[in-house]
């Protein structure tokens, strides 16, 4: 698939914004990494600015963001028959994933963000609570729990919390919490969602 110039020029300056930051990567530098002349002015044939091309790079990935959850939660059904220990494993390393594919955006978000409040809103309810509300969705909607009354938001916030804290502190501090690997937690993960199956509920 033959990729645009306007598609190279989000795609690099998101990569350069997340390794160097935002103040820090010029314009004529975007231009380079997408294969412009650097300095030419070639990115203001396609934005005003260099933070309309932030804008954009979170606009596009909330926009996929969003075909990703609608897409997960219709293809849901098709793995009801399999064991739920076995479908938590699956949403435990689908949410990693999404955190490895978002790893620049984070980033970014956590470096530069701050100065960009509209965009910060942006970021929480185009991507942040789409996914929390996906994961309580999905968890609604799985058969062992049809007949439960849990706040289900609530505790997608604790069991999407934990995966985002995992991702975040692996790569911060560059190992994993107290050197658990991905395997033990994901399996401690599903654990924690199984034992929602069964539990006392209130009077």
């Amino acid at each position: 698939m033959t990729t645009s110039t306007r598609e190279r020029i989000v795609a690099e300056s998101l990569r350069l914004f997340a390794d160097r930051g935002y103040a820090a990567t010029s314009v004529a530098e975007i231009e380079a990494a997408a294969g412009l002349s650097p300095g030419a002015g070639g990115l203001y044939r396609h934005f005003r600015s260099k933070e309309e091309v932030l804008a954009s790079a979170i606009r596009e990935h909330i926009e996929r963001t969003r075909r990703q959850v609608s897409v997960v939660l219709e293809q849901a059904s098709a793995y009801e028959e399999r064991p739920l220990e076995v479908r938590l494993r699956m949403t435990c390393q689908a949410g990693l994933a999404k955190m490895r594919e978002e790893q620049d955006l984070i980033r970014v978000l956590f470096r530069d963000l701050d100065q960009f409040p509209h965009l910060v809103a942006e970021m929480r309810e185009g991507i942040v609570n789409p996914l929390y509300d996906g994961i309580a969705t999905w968890l609604s909607t799985q058969p062992e729990f049809a007949d439960s009354d849990e706040d289900w938001p609530a505790i997608a916030s604790i069991l999407g919390g934990a995966v985002v804290n995992y991702w975040l502190a692996n790569e911060s501090m560059y190992e994993p919490p107290t050197r658990i690997d991905e395997k033990r937690f994901v399996a401690s993960w599903a654990r924690l969602g199984l034992g929602l199956v069964g539990l006392n509920r209130p009077a």
